[in-house]
């Protein structure tokens, strides 16, 4: 709208309203009765409503006016002018639609929390794993179908539950029927279609303890309002363990494009072909307790959810990960050496903090946190460096409290380089970090989320404090002294006063 630089209610055409047309009925009425001169001329309203020629003519029997016919004809021609509104206020809001689309536009969807408990047999001093789940809604096919799914940027699929399947994790959830939308397509793993009565391929995709196979399918996905023809896997096969505990019904994978399947896999990338998207991004906002909604939006960033400034880190590696490079890992904002070559994936999907075995036994080392949780007050904050900064995690991000005691909760992780080492950021750090994920320009941003009724601490630091004041001449503020003392002392009074309101 303001890309047009009037808003549709200021271009709406004005209409007439019913005392007008009955005035104006009047008015012809008596300029009929003075006979021809009043037909000659043009009788007019309040709001410059005429009766055309060929009206007057029907309205008048030898020079003299029907009452009647009158106020029939302004009825009529009231209820013409109606519809020239209405058709020209469509045409309006027609052109003010094809400019948002061609903008494109934004969608946000609220996030539903679920708490797990799990059974995880590489713990060593616990068997069980608590894991929090954040998933959404979208709709696939037509008409559409309605789905909740966990938006993973650690995958590059969608994945949903099939009427093909018959296993209880599947009967569960909500099932993908491929016979009930007419969009559907049945494709082969490259896009191709399938041979009628012939093979088709099949993939088979392992999730923790658990795996998925499942055909692929082709049909049309929406984000709220946002949607692309984008092609997925639907299972036909679920393990029980762990997918019967989950209350969604499959993954949205968000991961960078080497990571799908194929071309078209991605939605993200389909959203971005499509040019529905207002700017080619997507953000993550992960509320710490029951008082706000968690949500993701697609297409933009809200400030809102921020309570520090952005900045961005590029994609430091090829593997499809939101990855970046961190430069060390400090303790109460000081360097510990530790990890300078370490990479650091963000994961939507995981609800867990993971780093190489040796880091995260040299950490615990140095946090030192005590099993009966009695330093658990004064533990230090644990900060990963980027760029110029510092994103901390305080203790109860970072410690698994529980009846049992306490430990740091970084799983053990071991990926080689070149890919790694690697850390895994996943549900503990997105609720401290609002995220943004930027599609074409290949990187993620990084601001201090900002919760409701929560205090505020200082968790995101520059390594430059508050900067460095000098004191210089202005360049352009040199310039504009130099051209005023070339003017005449009238000229330049009236100078300085547009400078100074113009800034």
């Amino acid at each position: 709208i303001s890309s047009l630089g009037v808003s549709p209610w200021e271009r709406r055409p004005r209409r007439p309203h019913s005392h007008e047309f009955i005035l104006r009925a009047m008015v012809r009425l008596s300029g009929l009765f003075a006979g021809a001169l009043a037909l000659s001329s043009t009788a007019r309203g309040a709001s410059g409503f005429a009766l055309s020629n060929e009206a007057k003519a029907k309205a008048t029997r030898d020079g003299t006016a029907s009452v009647a016919a009158v106020a029939a004809l302004a009825l009529e021609e009231e209820a013409e002018a109606k519809e020239g509104g209405r058709r020209r206020e469509r045409e309006v809001f027609t052109n003010l639609d094809s400019a948002e689309n061609a903008l494109g536009s934004s969608h946000s969807i609220s996030l539903r929390k679920q708490h797990l408990s799990l059974n995880h047999t590489q713990r060593l001093n616990s068997q069980i794993v608590h894991k929090t789940a954040y998933y959404g809604k979208i709709e696939v096919g037509s008409p559409p179908q309605a789905f909740t799914v966990v938006f993973d940027t650690g995958s590059g699929n969608l994945m949903l539950p099939s009427t093909y399947c018959q296993s209880r994790a599947c009967t569960m959830h909500k099932r993908f029927n491929r016979k009930s939308s007419a969009t559907a397509e049945d494709i082969e793993a490259d896009g191709g279609a399938v041979r009628r009565g012939g093979p088709r391929d099949q993939i088979t995709v392992t999730f923790g303890t658990g795996e998925i196979s499942g055909i692929f399918l082709k049909d049309d996905v929406c984000v709220g309002s946002l949607c692309s023809n984008v092609r997925f896997v639907g299972a036909t096969e679920e393990t029980e363990d762990p997918f019967t505990a989950f209350n969604f019904d499959g993954v949205l994978g968000l991961a960078l494009p080497q990571m799908a399947q194929g071309p078209k896999f991605s939605l993200m990338d389909c959203l971005v072909d499509s040019k529905v998207l207002r700017h080619p991004i997507f953000s993550v906002f992960l509320s710490d307790s029951d008082m706000e909604a968690s949500e993701i939006t697609f297409g933009d960033i809200k400030q809102e959810h921020m309570s520090s400034d952005m900045f961005w880190m590029p994609v430091s590696k090829d593997t499809g990960y939101w990855q970046v490079q961190i430069e060390d890992i400090t303790i109460n904002n000081k360097r510990q050496s530790l990890c300078p070559h370490c990479q650091v994936a963000v994961d939507t999907g995981t609800s867990q903090l993971a780093g190489p075995t040796d880091v995260i036994n040299d950490l615990a080392s140095r946090l030192d946190v005590k099993q009966d949780c009695s330093n658990f007050k004064t533990l230090p904050k644990l900060g990963f460096v980027m760029g110029d900064h510092v994103l901390n995690l305080s203790p109860e991000d970072y410690v698994d409290k529980s009846s049992q005691g306490c430990e740091v909760s970084l799983m053990p992780l071991d990926v080689p380089p070149p890919n790694g080492p690697l850390f895994i950021f996943g549900d503990p750090f997105l609720r401290k970090y609002y995220t943004s994920y930027d599609r074409e320009n290949r990187r993620v941003g990084f601001a201090q989320a900002k919760h409701i009724g929560a205090v505020q601490e200082e968790l995101l630091v520059s390594l430059n404090g508050p900067g460095i004041v000098k004191r210089a001449r202005f360049k352009e503020e040199e310039e504009e002294e130099n051209t005023l003392e070339q003017q005449p002392f009238s000229e330049r009074k009236s100078s300085i006063f547009l400078s100074r309101s113009e800034r």
